[in-house]
């Protein structure tokens, strides 16, 4: 796949990748933050998949006591920082408010990175390592569950090697999610307090190339697999290999790593998908200058995958989105596409996946003009490195116990790696809370073993 950044800066398209949102002010946050009830049974908290204290951190603000907010933010949220940005607040926290009921809920996502946003202006460490007990942990892969799992190991005494196959730590955030929502600088913050706790990272280190499976498993006492997942695949019609055709993690990437420019100004794009990363593809086009941009999806606005707030702003973006649409050949010119033909699809009866399964109808072929085609349609799995290790898993996602442990004795898993059929929740937030279950399972278990001893 070409590239669709790189070279000559366009300083018009740089300022469309800038962060939207700026924050709130002081006076904004007291503000916000005095109206809050500091329920004693809080909801928000029970809401919070990483259980964060939210009455007390947002009663700090209210105190000015901000590196105290911060700090309760971030023991129980080791990324509060980053969720404060892309948390789906609406349906966690923020939704669980009991003003919900009088008048509109506290904006605890904005007041969390109100908090998060003056420690990273602080830039000084809130915790530290824990003596080392002699014990040592190797940890795959670098996103939200792995960076998470390390750093409440390393408060715990463990001696944590990261080992990641890009160029930078950070996984999803570094790389999968728009820098308008999520700038590189907060997960350059959050790596960066997480190695001062003493956790190595090492980069450009593909387990299964640059280290043998056998390597790590013999050279640490307990490993934590945090993999993710892996590329789009294929939409299995006619005209994938045409110049234009993009994988939508890796168009996403691309706008993380390099310089926007004007590659894509004035063309027409369909995106193929409905979940958050089609969002996210669509709406870096709109900004790296399409002319239109369509989201191409076989079921309706019900069955989507993509938060509701994500699709309110691709619609403020002027994405627009065709309903009960699927594509059945991508046409192309002089090895350039240059157009979609789709069908219309009906929803039929429910499959074994409790949804109703799309159907074509007949006679109802249309072709769009296009001149990109990015596929967002899921992401497949490391299938080899799970088996590599020996771990049971069912269609690519690896199974686990109540504490996060595999069907191998000191290997755990968390993360997008143990989501899918059912099993375990796709945010970034769930991933954070995932890491904190591992560490403490890893922990509890050599407690265990000096008790028997």
């Amino acid at each position: 796949m070409s590239s669709i950044t790189g070279g000559m800066i366009s300083p018009n398209l740089k300022e469309n990748f800038e962060e939207i949102y700026k924050g709130m002010t002081k006076t904004e946050a007291i503000v916000e933050a005095n109206r809050c009830l500091y329920c004693y049974d809080a909801p928000c908290i029970k809401a919070c998949p990483t259980g964060i204290q939210i009455p007390k951190f947002i009663k700090k603000i209210a105190s000015n006591n901000l590196k105290g907010s911060a700090k309760t933010i971030l023991e129980a949220n080791p990324l509060g920082a980053s969720c404060a940005r892309v948390c789906p607040t609406e349906e966690l926290c923020e939704g669980a408010c009991v003003l919900n009921d009088i008048s509109k809920p506290i904006e605890i996502g904005n007041l969390q990175r109100y908090a998060t946003d003056y420690a990273m202006k602080q830039n000084k460490p809130l915790f530290e390592a824990g003596i080392n007990n002699g014990k040592t942990v190797a940890i795959i892969g670098s996103g939200p569950a792995g960076l998470s799992a390390a750093r409440e190991l390393s408060r715990l005494g463990y001696k944590v090697t990261i080992f990641e196959a890009e160029s930078e730590a950070g996984g999803l955030g570094r790389y999968g999610i728009v820098s308008f929502r999520l700038p590189r600088t907060v997960v350059d913050w959050e790596v960066k307090q997480i190695e001062k706790l003493g956790v190595e990272i090492k980069t450009n280190c593909r387990v299964g190339e640059d280290v043998s499976v056998e390597e790590i498993v013999n050279n640490h006492d307990r490993i934590v697999l945090a993999i993710g997942m892996s590329s789009v695949p294929n939409l299995d019609i006619d005209g994938e290999q045409l110049k234009g055709v993009y994988d939508a993690i890796e168009f996403v990437k691309d706008t993380k790593i390099n310089e926007p420019t004007e590659d894509i100004r004035g063309k027409k794009v369909a995106v193929i998908g409905a979940g958050n990363t089609a969002i996210d593809a669509a709406t870096s086009a709109v900004r790296l200058g399409a002319s239109n941009v369509q989201i191409i999806y076989r079921r309706t606005k019900t069955e989507m995958t993509a938060y509701q707030f994500e699709y309110e702003f691709a619609k403020q973006d002027g994405v627009e989105f065709r309903w009960l649409t699927a594509p059945v050949e991508i046409i192309g010119e002089d090895s350039q596409v240059k157009g979609l033909k789709c069908t219309e699809m009906t929803l039929g009866e429910v499959g074994p996946d409790g949804r109703q399964k799309p159907i074509p109808v007949e006679g109802s072929e249309f072709t769009l003009e296009v001149d990109l085609v990015i596929k967002a349609i899921g992401q497949s799995r490391y299938e080899n490195l799970i088996k590599a290790f020996g771990l049971k898993s069912v269609r690519g996602v690896v199974q686990v116990d109540e504490a996060l442990k595999t069907s191998q004795e000191k290997i755990y898993a968390c993360g997008d790696v143990i989501f899918g059929n059912g099993q375990g929740e796709a945010m970034v937030v769930s991933a954070v809370e995932q890491g904190k279950t591992v560490a403490g399972a890893i922990h509890q278990s050599f407690r265990l073993q000096t008790e028997i001893a």
